[in-house]
């Protein structure tokens, strides 16, 4: 060992220290956010092999691989590569992949067995439903696939899915009776090739030591210490595991915080962290509470929020950093200005720090909210990168529906023709397309060409597909007709509806096709934004979709050119941002049904998670921390008014700083300006909504009164009991028409501020007359 391993305890706190030098019993390291968790982790490891533990005779399990690299690398930095390349170190899936290929047989595989990836489980379950004879549409392999994984997590084999009676009552109520028997097959399947899916690794480890006492024995002596890493993402078939490996000695360390337990969509279970002492009578729990990541006003003001929560292990996690700013709250009109006042707030931070674009990342709660950042961050020219995934219109069910917008301009599009052909599904297959592409090369036309006249062609296709083809051609042929009639917006409404492209994900509710939903409203959205913007600017604007797709193609280009190299801004979901961290943190959409989503409302325990994925957010967060909500977001091409979230009311006021919008304009962000006096009511971002710009004289999108959302009470209540900071009167929601009053004064980002000298209906919905003195009245 290098002499530097020797010195490495004297790097500890107490409590760190106290947690590694433990090896007596069971232990539970409970490891605040940015409490030097790995460090714990890899000094333990080492303190083991200072202390006469052989290398493979150390187990430790991660859930990453970059997670076991990165610490291997720790460790072989102390004690050198020789010694750490012998440890049992790597992912739950890796680890026992190995353990499984030496006993191959005894649970009844032969020993190259092969490892299905999620294209190879899926494209055998598709086969399976074809065979079966069932709807591709309801029983879609990633639904189906989903449902298996669970099964298998939860350690329930197909014999005793298909005798529960709650399994399927539930599958039946989904119109899917038939998964259980899809999974019997499946099983079987993979059985008969001699190969296992990802689950499988799981699911035979845990027969392989259930089965054979003789093999459990053996690994319990062998394995003279256990340690596991994030224990609070582990599932019911993880948790198993090593509690079967654990000896009598059990000698056994798990690190993880249940604060940050956000992956329950993946299987994972908080009771496995919370109740561990249930399973090991005398563990001994080490707490670490010093956070050295944070300031103190970001760590207090995330401990206020996290304390709401009731299934939690205690802990007081605290700063000795600096105090810092408050961390920020600031309500903006809609989304659009959100994402256009976190693009200013990183043009001025970087001016004023000097800090590097990589030092900044915004946070949301779902993929389909960075279409409007990204777009905010180009026209600003910030670099950005978006973690962890694809930029928006990089996204594949993005270009897919944007290929139809493309077939709808040039029908001779013959790489758009492809990718929509059958899409959604319509029975048109890659046969027929073979035969169409071969007709086409020989007539030397498009492929459009021959499909529009199908019948004129001997393409050797059967009556019934040219049928389909046939239904294809006029469909195609509605959408060429209108887009020379309407606006890009008009246009993309038309091809979703008669496409019925959200048809099917809608009944899909897999965590893949719930963001493939919200992405492709979300381009919905975008269309509207587009053409709203455009008018805004120039009344006689082009916007068609043309013009649409030139914005599109451009936004596109620069990302495939982008130089990975160069810094920039990080976008990521907060579940991506877990084990980051960032200068400074920008966290938008903090709105009920947003964050808390709405689908994460029907439980406690979902509420609860939904709080904790909050902190996450927080304190990813180093010295700047700033919150955002809007109060209206656009979605599926309307404006929804918001309300703040349950969770800005939570968090202790002390350590927050209300900012309005209006503030950050005028640079007066330590008061708010009276709202009924001068209230800033339009939205800066260019777009129809309840707070417009009036440009049409009347509330467009809004809707009668009786259909809008009790937005105003329930928000200032809560942002009210938040406002004790002597910032000033508590932020406001925007104005509803019944709230606008003749001689109120208003402000256009463009026309200025105005009185309201008259107020009516037109066409039975709510308008108003604003004099906005030498600019004229609108």
């Amino acid at each position: 060992m290098s002499e530097i391993s020797y010195n490495y305890l004297d790097l500890l706190n107490p409590q760190q220290r106290a947690a590694v030098e433990y090896k007596d019993g069971p232990s539970l390291v409970i490891a605040g956010a940015g409490s030097g968790k790995t460090r714990v982790l890899t000094y333990k490891i080492v303190n083991l092999l200072d202390n006469g533990f052989e290398p493979y005779r150390i187990m430790a399990l991660t859930f990453t691989n970059k997670a076991a690299r990165e610490m291997k690398e720790r460790i072989s930095a102390l004690v050198g590569q020789k010694i750490s390349s012998r440890l049992w170190m790597g992912t739950f899936h890796s680890i026992f992949l190995r353990l499984l290929r030496g006993n191959a047989e005894l649970i009844g595989f032969k020993p190259g067995f092969t490892i299905y990836d999620t294209t190879d489980s899926r494209s055998l379950i598709k086969m399976i439903v074809k065979e079966l004879l069932l709807d591709d549409k309801i029983y879609k392999p990633a639904i189906v696939a989903s449902a298996i994984s669970n099964a298998k997590n939860a350690m329930v084999t197909p014999e005793q899915y298909l005798g529960t009676k709650e399994y399927y009552d539930a599958d039946k109520r989904a119109k899917r009776p038939m998964i259980g028997q899809i999974y019997k097959i499946y099983r079987d399947r993979c059985h008969r090739a001699n190969a296992m899916d990802f689950d499988d690794i799981l699911f035979y480890m845990n027969e392989l030591l259930r089965d054979h006492p003789d093999v459990r024995r053996h690994y319990q002596e062998f394995f003279k210490y256990i340690l596991v890493d994030e224990y609070q993402d582990t599932n019911f078939a993880q948790h198993l595991i090593v509690s079967q490996l654990t000896g009598d000695d059990m000698k056994l360390c798990v690190v993880g915080d249940d604060a940050q337990s956000i992956y329950s969509f993946r299987g994972a279970n908080i009771g496995n962290i919370i109740n561990l002492e249930k399973r090991y009578p005398g563990l001994r729990i080490f707490k670490l509470e010093r956070n050295y990541r944070s300031t103190q006003n970001i760590v207090n003001a995330a401990g206020s929020l996290i304390s709401k929560n009731t299934n939690q292990l205690k802990k007081e996690v605290y700063s000795e950093n600096e105090v810092g700013a408050p961390v920020e709250v600031i309500r903006t009109y809609s989304d659009i200005e959100e994402a256009y006042m976190v693009s200013n707030l990183i043009s001025g931070s970087k001016l004023t720090c000097h800090d590097s674009l990589d030092d900044y990342a915004i946070l949301y709660r779902t993929n389909a909210q960075s279409r409007v950042l990204e777009e905010a961050l180009r026209k600003r020219n910030i670099n950005y990168r978006i973690y962890g995934g694809l930029s928006f219109y990089q996204r594949k069910e993005i270009k897919d529906v944007i290929a139809y917008f493309r077939i709808a301009i040039n029908p001779d599009d013959d790489e758009a023709l492809r990718r929509i052909i059958n899409y959604p599904a319509r029975g048109i297959g890659e046969t027929t397309m073979k035969k169409i592409q071969a007709c086409a090369s020989e007539h030397a036309s498009s492929l459009w060409g021959i499909i529009s006249d199908i019948t004129k062609y001997d393409a050797g296709i059967n009556g019934g597909t040219q049928k389909k083809l046939a239904a294809f051609a006029d469909l195609i042929r509605l959408f060429i007709a209108d887009n020379e009639n309407s606006n890009a917006f008009e246009l993309g409404q038309l091809i979703y509806n008669r496409t019925g492209i959200l048809t099917a994900l809608a009944h899909d509710r897999t965590p893949e096709s719930i963001s493939k939903h919200e992405n492709l409203t979300e381009l919905l959205s975008g269309l509207k934004d587009f053409v709203d913007s455009r008018l805004e600017e120039e009344t006689d604007a082009d916007i068609s979709m043309r013009a649409f797709l030139s914005d599109v193609m451009l936004a596109t280009d620069q990302d495939q050119n982008d130089d990975n190299e160069e810094p920039r801004v990080t976008l990521m979901t907060v579940h991506a941002a877990k084990g980051l961290e960032f200068k400074h943190i920008y966290v938008v959409g903090v709105e009920e049904d947003l964050f808390p989503s709405s689908m994460s409302m029907d439980s406690l325990a979902q509420i609860e998670e939904e709080r904790r994925l909050l902190y996450v957010a927080i304190t990813r967060a180093k010295e700047t921390c700033v919150i955002l909500f809007a109060g209206s977001r656009f979605r599926n091409g309307q404006t929804t008014l918001t309300r703040p979230s349950r969770f800005l009311s939570e968090i202790d006021p002390r350590y927050l700083k209300l900012v309005s919008s209006v503030n950050i304009d005028q640079g007066a962000s330590e008061k708010f300006i009276n709202p009924a006096a001068n209230y800033k009511t339009y939205n800066t971002a260019r777009r129809t909504n309840p707070a417009d710009s009036f440009r049409s004289g009347r509330f467009s999108d809004y809707g009668s009164p009786s259909s809008r959302p009790d937005y105003g009470k329930t928000a200032v209540n809560s942002l009210h009991r938040m406002d004790t900071t002597g910032v000033g009167a508590a932020i406001k929601p925007m104005h509803t028409p019944d709230e606008l009053a003749i001689g109120m004064r208003i402000r256009h980002p463009k026309l200025g501020e105005g009185e309201i000298t008259m107020m009516g209906n037109v066409q039975g919905e709510p308008s108003v007359t604003v004099d906005f003195g030498g600019t004229g009245i609108k």
